[in-house]
């Protein structure tokens, strides 16, 4: 047993290595060392402006500008700087920071695709492919035009955008407590809600030693290694100009945490105990007490575990801080920014680490009770986490095999009395109602007889889009009416929280009855889905976007993570005003 809990240990940092050396690749990607951003100066001028990373540098030479339902006339670039450049063996003319270009253009039917080449190379010695750009643009007043200047406009007036703005200013005094109030209001989310049953497990593992002393060194341990990896991951997104979500959220990593998650959980009904190997425990401590270096060691560990489970989560706070540290690069201060809201997400953990060591029980038959709970809380913890993908049917058997197999433990058992059975009749006739839902193809692991009584499986039907040109064709299209588009992904909880609980409401489907609702399904992580993510300056899903009847984005009422009815209906109204 002792070799299953060191197999576990070295499959947990297995994990999470190689994700943190990913994250620190030496150069970066071309759209994030040479961000590119297009709008109309008036009817007749087309502007291009590359903002360039530090370190990087862009070739005029290298500038190409093509439209085929447009003439263009000759480009209007500023002169760069001389140097001798090795790669091409020649004097060449350089941009470094920005660079401004205008296009004379007469647009046959007001709105137009620019294509756009460029070329830079990074000072550290990679030189990057010519990169190819769209951009739809539009004389003022068209429908598209809001499409080429909606990144822009999206990330300075809603609240990501205000907290990346707050960030700007650089004063960690102030920005320290103000992120840990903001993770403190995170802390109660389904993404970290999770981390509950997994500290509580490894507290109650501790058995006749735990104490309110020893379980908040746990908890802060276990807290200190989540918001260390939770920010690392933070900053290297940011760097990158991407989120975290498409790469920790398939069902291949989801399925190897589920795993490790399950596994750990037979601590808790005594096949084990969770230790760090004895190799890596003799480097860790130069002391006697070697068992308690490896136990610590272990619980930092599964901290840096869980922040796998809460990075996917956007929320405005966290989509703030990544837009900053994406366009300022400042590591410093957005990673401040981001490990003080772990902190503040970590505050409810520490008050179960103290509160745990004095209310629970000491030894005996209700102690051995205490873990078991805890080890089905787990398995469901990791039945949780591979929820978002695997079907509908396989979730219901899951919960009803975890539900009918803990009800039957309870009555074999003899503990707990009259409690101990009235929990078991409950979870029993729960996981007899998964069960019928499966049988009987339910699509709601919350209300799994819901479409026997007739109620809609889902809101009105979205009009999918899956580019940047199908996105203007549907804005161009629209006739007039507002137009919302919903980034989405299967493997999102909070989107599936607004499908479910949201989007059926019915003022707010009444409210969609005369709105154009489109959907961006950015489950596969294309370069199409991602381009659309960077034309909009999010970083995953959740996220939607209100274009209003000129075809402009209403920038105040764009909408970052979970939104319940009521907070939804304001941001609808406000896309409405415009």
């Amino acid at each position: 047993m002792r070799r299953a809990s060191n197999f576990l240990v070295l499959l947990a940092l297995l994990l999470i290595l190689p994700m943190l050396a990913r994250a620190v690749d030496d150069f970066l990607a071309p759209e994030a060392a040479f961000k590119l951003a297009a709008r109309m100066v008036d009817d007749n001028t087309a502007e291009l402006n590359y903002v360039i990373a530090d370190g990087y540098y862009m070739y005029r030479d290298r500038f190409a500008f093509n439209a085929s339902d447009a003439r263009i006339g000759a480009p209007v670039i500023p002169p760069g700087k001389i140097k001798f450049d090795e790669t091409f063996q020649k004097d060449v003319e350089t941009y470094r920071h920005q660079v401004t270009i205008r296009i004379p253009v007469e647009a046959v039917d007001g709105a137009f695709t620019l294509k756009v080449t460029g070329q830079g190379c990074a000072d550290a010695g990679l030189c990057y492919p010519p990169m190819e750009s769209s951009v739809r643009l539009a004389a003022s007043g068209s429908t598209t035009d809001g499409l080429a200047k909606a990144a822009a406009a999206g990330t300075t007036d809603t609240e990501s955008g205000r907290i990346s703005a707050s960030l700007k200013e650089g004063k960690l005094l102030v920005i320290v407590p103000l992120f840990v109030l903001l993770g403190l209001g995170l802390a109660f989310t389904p993404c970290v809600l999770p981390m509950v049953p997994i500290l509580s497990s490894i507290i109650v593992g501790e058995g006749v030693r735990s104490s309110r002393g020893r379980g908040v060194l746990l908890s802060a341990i276990y807290s200190l290694g989540m918001a260390l990896v939770y920010t690392l991951l933070g900053v290297a997104a940011g760097l990158a100009g991407e989120g975290l979500s498409a790469a920790l959220q398939n069902a291949w990593v989801l399925g190897a945490f589920a795993l490790v998650m399950a596994a750990l959980s037979l601590s808790m009904f005594g096949f084990y105990q969770l230790e760090m190997p004895p190799a890596i425990q003799a480097r860790l401590m130069r002391a006697s007490d070697r068992q308690t270096a490896g136990k610590l060691a272990g619980v930092f560990v599964m901290g840096a575990l869980s922040a796998l489970i809460v990075g996917p989560c956007v929320a405005a706070p966290l989509a703030g801080t990544l837009v900053f540290i994406s366009r300022t690069r400042d590591v410093l201060v957005g990673g401040g920014a981001l490990f003080s809201m772990a902190l503040g997400m970590s505050i409810p953990l520490l008050l179960v680490g103290a509160s745990a060591g004095t209310l629970l029980p000491r030894a005996g038959a209700w102690m051995e009770t205490i873990k078991k709970l805890f080890g089905v809380l787990m398995l469901a913890t990791a039945l949780w986490m591979v929820s978002p993908v695997i079907p509908v049917a396989v979730q219901m058997l899951g919960w009803a095999a975890l539900c009918i197999g803990y009800a039957i433990y309870l009555i074999m058992s003899g503990n707990g009395g009259w409690v101990a059975r009235a929990a078991a009749l409950v979870l029993g006739g729960m996981g007899l109602l998964q069960l019928a839902g499966a049988a009987s193809g339910g699509y709601d692991v919350l209300a799994p007889l819901a479409h026997l009584a007739g109620r809609p499986s889902q809101h009105k039907e979205f009009k999918k889009v899956r580019s940047l040109e199908e996105l203007a064709a549907a804005l161009d299209s629209a006739q007039g009416k507002t137009v919302m588009l919903d980034f989405y992904a299967d493997w999102c909880v909070s989107c599936k929280e607004m499908e479910r609980f949201t989007f059926t409401d019915t003022r707010v489907q009444s409210r969609f009855g005369d709105m154009v609702l489109l959907q961006a399904d950015v489950t596969a992580n294309s370069g199409d889905d991602k381009a659309l993510l960077k034309r909009f300056g999010l970083f995953g899903p959740p996220g939607i976007i209100f274009f209003g009847p000129n075809g402009r984005e209403v920038a105040d009422a764009r909408v970052i993570g979970y939104q319940n009815t009521e907070k939804f209906l304001q941001s609808l109204s406000r896309a409405r005003q415009m």
